[in-house]
């Protein structure tokens, strides 16, 4: 338990250490409120701000790719260095990227290993324009590509023992930077939940910092899962901003026989508690596996606040339409409109394995031969009617309508 004064990775509102050995993350949503599929609003009001935006939106675009190959150009030219990390950042407010942190005293400075939570692909890039870190490249193709979007190489393409050892050997030397580390290994919304921190990360040495990334923007989501960093980027140009909040938490160290596994949970929670979400068990193995349902199923799932992609909304109107009419050759009598309400309200399942009662306002629906066969209190003139009892004509009635 943390007691005052509060100890070194303890917050000091806290009254229990969370994640203690051996807990668990507490339940948590699924991976639908993680990840976003859409990229624009439901709202009215906001699609409309859009497209009226979109123009200029355009126009930025087109500038910011031109000041970008400027900013790019600067920052390979420049060596690390405060001047350096300060011209860019300024660039970098031209093209709508703000970034901002709480306290640069609260930095460790002491600390070789950075952990934060993953939102964008650009986190890396944000956190070294406050201080300098390096992180590695873990999935694509080490080249050109990798080296310009800022990730370390190691040259490491084995298992995650291999990354370990190589990080280790690059941490003991002082001369080269600090380490800045994703354990969530996928990025996610930032607004329900973290991922499950990997162990490895919490290898390599026994003093973490955790930092708390934060991100927003109008008008369009902060990140899609699975769209590529490009679009990503293209995206962040044609919105007005991107506002990163930069959070230094105290430094964790590592408690006597602590294991990695615990390490790494610990911190989760600790992470989890500031940006006020919820530790979750979910994996980046969880994240490919929902992306490859969403692939694979015709009606996508969207998160609060996402529209649904008008080609689905199309595919939705047209499986009705065809069900419905499947569903009036069984049941002529019923008008086609009703059915098409009633499967729009109760889901294309709704009709299937069910019987369906319709009132009809008028006697038009009912064909003459169903008259003939109610009961009547006026005498029969046939005498095959005549002689028919009331349970006869019941079942002769209940013939006519399974028909």
């Amino acid at each position: 338990a943390c007691t005052a004064p509060p100890l070194p990775g303890c917050p000091a509102r806290a009254r229990r250490a969370p994640g203690a050995a051996g807990m668990e993350p507490p339940a948590a949503p699924g991976p639908e409120r993680l990840f976003d599929s859409h990229r624009f609003p439901t709202d009215g009001f906001l699609l409309l701000a859009l497209l009226l935006y979109a123009p200029v939106g355009l126009c930025l675009l087109v500038l910011r790719l031109f000041i970008g190959v400027h900013v790019f150009l600067v920052s390979c030219a420049l060596p690390d260095s405060v001047l350096r990390r300060f011209i860019v950042r300024v660039m970098c407010s031209v093209l709508g990227l703000f970034v901002r942190q709480n306290d640069p005293r609260l930095r460790d400075v002491s600390v070789r290993v950075y952990i934060a939570n993953h939102v964008t692909q650009f986190d890396h890039n944000v956190i070294n324009l406050l201080t300098s870190c390096n992180t590695p490249a873990l999935n694509g193709a080490p080249g050109f590509i990798c080296w310009s979007r800022g990730f370390m190489e190691l040259g490491v393409t084995g298992s995650r023992a291999e990354l370990v050892d190589s990080l280790k050997v690059y941490s003991s030397h002082r001369g080269n930077p600090p380490l800045l580390l994703f354990p969530e290994e996928a990025a996610t919304n930032g607004r329900a939940g973290l991922l499950r921190f990997s162990s490895w990360p919490f290898s390599v040495l026994d003093v973490v910092q955790p930092v708390a990334l934060r991100v927003q923007r109008p008008l369009i989501t902060v990140s899609v899962a699975d769209s590529s960093w490009i679009t990503e980027l293209l995206w962040t140009f044609f919105v007005p901003f991107t506002v990163y909040q930069v959070r230094w938490m105290p430094s964790v160290p590592r408690r006597a026989e602590e294991l990695s596994e615990d390490f790494a949970l610990r911190v989760q929670e600790l992470l989890a508690m500031e940006l006020g979400v919820v530790s979750t068990r979910l994996t980046a193995a969880d994240k490919t596996e929902h992306m490859k349902r969403l692939r694979h199923t015709s009606l996508l799932p969207f998160a609060p606040g996402c529209a649904p992609s008008v080609p689905t909304a199309l595919s939705l109107d047209v499986r009705i339409t065809a069900m419905a009419q499947r569903v009036k050759e069984v049941l002529p009598h019923v008008p086609l409109e009703v059915i098409r309400i009633d499967l729009g309200k109760r889901g294309l399942g709704s009709w299937q394995g069910r019987r369906v009662t319709f009132r009809a306002k008028s006697l038009q629906y009912l064909k003459a031969e169903t008259l003939s066969l109610l009961p009547t209190k006026q005498f029969a003139k046939s005498p095959v009617e005549r002689h028919l009892s009331l349970q006869e004509r019941k079942r002769a009635l209940y013939d006519y309508a399974r028909r």
